[in-house]
């Protein structure tokens, strides 16, 4: 009989999948940071326990050109500030991915906030050009020109918080209680450059990120 592909995978296809899985390669890209100072107590509505503020009222997007083997991926990520068991992270409230092979690993394992969008990061001469979007909205915007080169900062480690949760069946509340998840990635930057321009948030009911108003643009360590 045909080996049957949805029957249960055998020990040494299990084995060879998690030695796969066990180091990932380097991954590059190529994106816009803008990091900004905003409202205090609309940064801390959106923190659910036991998430903390962090010491600064500080908001982010992360939009970048992923250089995938086989295709590109456009990756977006809005968070803000966080604080828990003495380490200073980010929060995403959410991550459009242009693909939906770049959903499932992340959402499914880590709780990622992953969702189908739009991600453009576009740069012509000095011009820089990127947004986020979904549902014909662009509900993120950075636009803005290169004024200089940066030098580059020693590789470093970056940890995102995550919840990982399944809604229970009936409605109400959860099938068992949502895991806390705090993912480390070391980063490594190849380029830099400084980006005089602004940042635009634009209404949304489905990703509502323009509550997270841009009061002043910061600057902090990569």
């Amino acid at each position: 009989m045909a080996r049957i592909r949805y029957g249960a995978r055998t020990e040494a296809e299990i084995s060879a999948a998690r030695t796969a899985s066990a180091r990932l390669p380097d991954i590059w890209s190529t994106g816009v940071v803008a990091v900004w100072e905003t409202d205090p107590d609309a940064l801390a509505a959106v923190l659910p326990p036991p998430l903390k503020p962090a010491d600064r009222p500080l908001a982010r997007v992360n939009i970048s050109k992923v250089d995938l083997p086989g295709y590109p991926l456009g990756a977006g990520s809005f968070a803000v500030a966080a604080h828990h068991g003495g380490v200073d992270g980010w929060y995403p409230l959410v991550m459009p991915m242009t693909h939906e092979r770049a959903l499932t690993g992340g959402r499914e394992v880590f709780g990622e906030p992953k969702k189908l969008g739009e991600v453009t990061v576009e740069r012509e001469g000095l011009v820089v050009h990127a947004r986020m979007a979904r549902h014909g909205i662009a509900f993120v915007e950075v636009r803005g020109a290169v004024s200089g080169e940066l030098p580059l900062p020693e590789p470093s480690r970056k940890t995102d918080f995550y919840f990982k949760f399944l809604p229970a069946v009936d409605g109400s509340g959860f099938d068992a209680d949502p895991v806390l998840v705090h993912c480390v990635r070391n980063e490594r930057v190849r380029m830099l450059a400084r980006v005089s321009g602004d940042v635009v948030l634009r209404e949304s009911v489905y990703d509502p990120v323009v509550g997270i108003p841009v009061r002043r643009l910061a600057h902090i360590p990569l």
